[in-house]
């Protein structure tokens, strides 16, 4: 059995390396839980979109992605809404399948799914722990086994994940999160070194603070106040260092990234 395992490994090693068929299709991303457009993932789509990417958003909230496309669409990027629930994984097949309906090939995802909410731990039942986990989790699952079945018989492609702190540490009050993020990143870790040989670039992003977003401003527009100048990270800014994973040249891949405030204690 060991010896059967062993070949297939260096089988599949070996064919990483062959020269993949050829594929003229056009490329296109597709940003899971693009939100708002003042969101992470509607920064991420904007910019992906201003290098002449298509891109397509998608989100459970239809007046949200609806809004995102457009007003991305109005300052000439190439975008396409999709109302998605993450959770769904027949949604989330079709998305993919309307991809390569049109005609383009999947080269850039970007899985922004998170439900950071705090409760109490005594008070969270084992349904709302499972619920976090299907949406902030078992979405990346779904989501991964998506792409990486497309993207590995081109040898390229790139698989983003969005963490939190609570993908580092689980703090008081968000036991439900915490536990849903960390395994995300733990699936994300397997995935890069399962699929890096192949290449494919999966990578995975720590946030580590607050986001000046649509969120924020709509239910903490104080709390932002208070935090200065450069105190919570700009969407725009995240979305430069998912653009920047992207273009990384092979030879120097980085898996893990965090990002936080220049003033946030860690």
């Amino acid at each position: 059995m060991f010896t059967t395992i062993a070949k297939r490994l260096v089988r599949d090693r070996i064919d990483a390396f062959r020269p993949m068929p050829e594929d003229d299709r056009p490329l296109a991303a597709i940003v899971f839980g693009a939100g708002a457009p003042s969101g992470v993932g509607g920064a991420v789509a904007q910019r992906i979109a201003a290098h002449g990417m298509r891109v397509y958003v998608t989100g459970r909230n239809a007046e949200k992605i609806k809004a995102t496309a457009t007003t991305l669409g109005d300052i000439g990027g190439d975008v396409i809404g999709l109302t998605v629930d993450a959770a769904d994984e027949h949604a989330i097949t079709a998305a993919f399948e309307r991809v390569a309906a049109d005609g383009h090939a999947v080269d850039l995802v970007v899985h922004n799914v998170g439900t950071n909410r705090p409760q109490a731990f005594l008070k969270t039942t084992a349904h709302t722990l499972e619920e976090r986990w299907r949406n902030d989790c078992l979405s990346g699952f779904f989501i991964a086994q998506q792409a990486l079945q497309r993207m590995k018989p081109r040898g390229r492609g790139t698989l983003i994940f969005t963490g939190a702190s609570a993908s580092l540490r689980g703090k008081a009050n968000f036991a439900a999160f915490a536990s849903a993020k960390a395994g995300l990143r733990s699936l994300a870790q397997a995935l890069a070194r399962e699929f890096g040989p192949t290449g494919i670039h999966v990578a995975h992003v720590v946030i580590d603070g607050l986001v000046d977003g649509d969120r924020l401003r709509t239910l903490a527009p104080q709390w932002l106040e208070s935090r200065g100048e450069n105190g919570a990270l700009d969407p725009a800014a995240i979305a430069e260092n998912y653009w920047m994973l992207y273009q990384q040249q092979r030879s120097a891949w980085t898996h893990e990234l965090d990002l936080r405030p220049h003033d946030e204690a860690w």
